[in-house]
């Protein structure tokens, strides 16, 4: 059955000092996952085993990102995470430090009748 995407929510993190990209991603999950309640999903009667959760971390380098520890902080669903170029480094040349920004998309498709 087709899946129709009824919620994309976008979100913001950052780690602030030390350069976790994990850190910046994982915040970013939160903050989206905190502007959305899927309670049409409770009121339609839709089983959660069926919802498709497709989150996209945008962070300037996606290959440090624990993908896995992203996956788990997600409470529903089936959930698939990638890790593409975006973000901000902001570094601190000063200090050796660097903050790292992090944007989440997080959308969710759920089977819907014709």
């Amino acid at each position: 059955m087709n899946k129709t995407r009824v919620i994309l929510e976008l979100g913001s993190g950052n780690d602030l000092h030390g350069g976790d990209y994990t850190k910046a991603a994982l915040r970013a999950v939160q903050d989206a996952l905190h502007h959305s309640s899927l309670s049409f999903i409770r009121s339609l009667g839709i089983d959660k085993g069926e919802i498709d959760v497709e989150v996209t971390i945008g962070v300037q380098k996606p290959e440090l990102i624990d993908l896995e520890k992203v996956k788990a902080s997600l409470p529903v669903g089936k959930v698939t995470v990638k890790a593409v170029k975006g973000g901000l480094d902001v570094p601190d040349p000063d200090n050796s430090d660097l903050a790292v920004i992090a944007s989440a998309a997080i959308a969710v498709r759920v089977p819907l009748g014709n």
